[in-house]
């Protein structure tokens, strides 16, 4: 009996582990005024299934296909207390239609729609219309104490991708 009730826990424990050791440091996007597009470092896994090979999909879409979606999720803990978080999800549609493709996600409790903003203002009427941006982030960069993430894959982008993103056409 005490088998089967720590069955679930060892697979939790493994799955976490192997999530937590498998994705990559970061998933960045890139937004390309010039070239119209965006570019998304994409990680794909299915919880359910632990022996399919998760991988990381580089992905790039026009920005016509681009909408952002912006969600809540609320729930009420077993001890009284409330769980709360949104966030802001790039939704990729078929041209022509309100048909998704794809999704990933932009913000995670963090400015939402503020980010959308910016991005939008960003590709619409360029850098110019916008406060100076921040230097750089290097997705590679993990605190001491993320040792988890300090095992995780490196953010590589594949060559032609990285140099089209950065590169006007």
């Amino acid at each position: 009996m005490c088998v089967f009730a720590a069955t679930p826990g060892l697979w939790a424990s493994l799955f976490m582990f192997r999530l937590s050791t498998s994705a990559p440091r970061d998933e960045p996007i890139r937004f390309n005024r010039a070239r119209r597009k965006v570019y998304a470092y994409n990680f794909r896994y299915r919880w359910w299934n632990p022996f399919e090979a998760w991988k990381v999909v580089p992905v790039s879409y026009d920005w016509s296909q681009v909408r952002a979606e912006l969600w809540w999720r609320n729930a009420v803990l077993p001890n009284g207390g409330f769980f709360f978080n949104n966030g802001v999800v790039l939704s990729i549609v078929e041209p022509g239609t309100n048909n998704v493709i794809d999704r990933f996600h932009l913000s995670f409790m963090g400015a939402n729609e503020h980010v959308w903003a910016y991005i939008c203002t960003y590709m619409e009427e360029g850098p110019s219309a916008l406060p100076p941006a921040g230097e750089p982030k290097d997705h590679n960069d993990v605190l001491w104490c993320e040792f988890a993430l300090r095992l995780a894959p490196r953010v590589v982008w594949p060559a032609e991708m990285d140099l089209e993103s950065r590169t006007a056409p």
